[in-house]
């Protein structure tokens, strides 16, 4: 089988055509045709297993059986019923596993999430998950450990352990992602709020040092002679700040909940804090023991979905807080409150005046702008605790500010110019 990009890099007229037609499907053949010239519009044998794929999930196929081990069109992976994007005549029925073969095989890697995604959430093809030799064939990624997550209940006990792989494999890549810019972050901030006269290498503030001694610099030799060096104090104090995260668990919150939970784990890995996590949507769910210990065991034991009683978790939180200005309180929610919002506005006013460094992450996650309650943003970020959305590599550099007293609002603000 060719190289299936090889097609995509092409900028012939004719290749920009079956491009065209493998978007639009079928039903557009006789009209492209026109277009293509006297040649007419033949597909390769690469494309139409592509199209086949394709036609699965965004045809209408209402009369579309499923299977694991039957035939179907094009690579025998796929059949096409009704009529749709481009569908053809008569009943078929899906190769699962063939199918995923052909995903995978024949497409880039960001566009297999999402027609995976689109498998399940457009054809409801659970199977998909409920199945180990299926599920195996799955590419892991965030949106598959969010509908997993939803579907806790009901995965089948023989799938389990193949689904607890694909969410660790997931689990371990965010952990790489976020976990050294997050322990650097927070160590720093903290080691920076204090200097020490013992030497140490390791410990050496060579900004500090280089401002101080510059009056000593050589033109000459052009050399920097300090008279004095300044370190940092390393010495390593346990459990120095209180981390409390408050995550929203209804649907709607499901990727934040996921880069969340990694950033618990992450927290709760460094001596430095003690961490509690909390999930919420009605009721209350203390995680932070299965947090410290396995974040995928912490994943598994989240619900999505359900209501909102923001001001009941808050108040739950609340239980945590001995020294406030040693706490910092990262709320993670699109703050639609089903409980009793004139309590909740009250309740986080009180928590920042007594002195704990508040946050509302309205969305954790790389994609765009978040839907949330915009008029109860305003008045908790009046009332001091900043309301924004936080892509995870934003993140590390905010608890960092929040650490070092600084204004979230405008880190924040400063942040998302310097990446525009």
């Amino acid at each position: 089988m060719g190289n299936p990009t090889d097609r995509n890099t092409d900028t012939s007229p004719e290749a920009s055509v079956s491009r065209w037609r493998l978007i639009l499907g079928e039903a557009a053949q006789n009209k492209l045709e026109d277009l293509s010239g006297a040649g007419g519009l033949e597909l390769t044998e690469e494309e139409k297993i592509m199209d086949a794929a394709l036609a699965a999930i965004y045809d209408d196929t209402s009369g579309e059986g499923l299977s694991q081990t039957g035939g179907g069109a094009g690579s025998g992976s796929v059949g096409n019923g009704g009529q749709g994007r481009g569908a053809g005549s008569g009943k078929g029925s899906v190769n699962l596993s063939r199918w995923l073969g052909d995903v995978r095989n024949l497409f880039a890697e960001d566009v297999v999430s999402i027609i995976q995604n689109d498998a399940i959430e457009r054809r409801g093809w659970k199977q998909l998950l409920f199945e180990p030799e299926l599920l195996a064939s799955v590419k892991p990624d965030i949106q598959m450990v969010g509908t997993l997550m939803s579907l806790r209940g009901k995965i089948p006990e023989h799938t389990k352990e193949t689904a607890r792989l694909l969410v660790k494999a997931v689990v371990d890549e965010l952990m790489m992602r976020m976990k050294e810019d997050m322990q650097r972050a927070v160590t720093g901030a903290l080691n920076k709020r204090q200097h020490t006269p013992l030497p140490s290498l390791s410990g050496l503030d060579w900004k500090r040092t280089i401002q101080r001694n510059l009056k000593h610099y050589d033109p000459e030799r052009k050399l920097l002679i300090p008279e004095r060096f300044y370190y940092f104090d390393r010495s390593r104090r346990s459990k120095e700040w209180k981390v409390i995260l408050d995550i929203d668990q209804s649907g709607s919150m499901a990727e934040s909940v996921i880069w969340a939970s990694v950033t618990g784990a992450i927290f709760a890995s460094m001596p430095a804090l003690d961490t509690k996590v909390v999930v919420f949507d009605t009721e209350v769910v203390d995680l932070s023991e299965q947090c410290a210990e396995d974040p995928v065991d912490m994943l598994f034991g989240i619900q999505l979905g359900g209501g909102t009683d923001i001001n009941k978790s808050v108040a739950y939180c609340e239980s945590y807080i001995e020294d406030p200005k040693k706490t910092l309180f990262i709320m993670v929610t699109d703050l639609y409150e089903g409980g009793n919002q004139a309590a909740l506005v009250r309740r986080m006013r009180e928590m920042r005046e007594s002195g704990v460094r508040t946050l509302c992450l309205l969305a954790l996650s790389d994609n765009g702008r978040p839907f949330y309650d915009e008029r109860l943003a305003k008045q908790l970020s009046r009332d001091g605790t900043p309301c924004f959305s936080c892509t995870p590599a934003m993140l590390p550099d905010l608890v960092a500010g929040a650490l070092q007293g600084q204004d979230l609002s405008v880190l924040a603000e400063k942040m998302t110019v310097s990446k525009k």
